[in-house]
């Protein structure tokens, strides 16, 4: 057997032979006693907004805007 099986198998045998698990479960609090909003139905379409391909703007304005100040100007 390879090495590499023997590391991976080991700990699956190993917790396999595990009497009880460890409680991690708070029950402090049952889950039915906790708040929850209604759901209210939204259409798929609700917020649809029409849009028309329209040509593109001159690029060299828009990016000389995005520049930052200068320090000294």
């Amino acid at each position: 057997m390879k090495p590499s099986f023997l590391v991976a198998a080991l700990p699956l045998v190993v917790s396999g032979c595990a009497s009880t698990l460890p409680e991690v479960v708070d029950h402090g609090s049952h889950p039915d006693s906790a708040y929850a909003a209604p759901v209210r139905y939204q259409g798929v379409m609700g917020s649809y907004t029409h849009r028309v391909p329209v040509d593109p703007k001159p690029w060299r304005g828009l990016n000389d805007a995005q520049v930052p100040a200068k320090e000294g100007a």
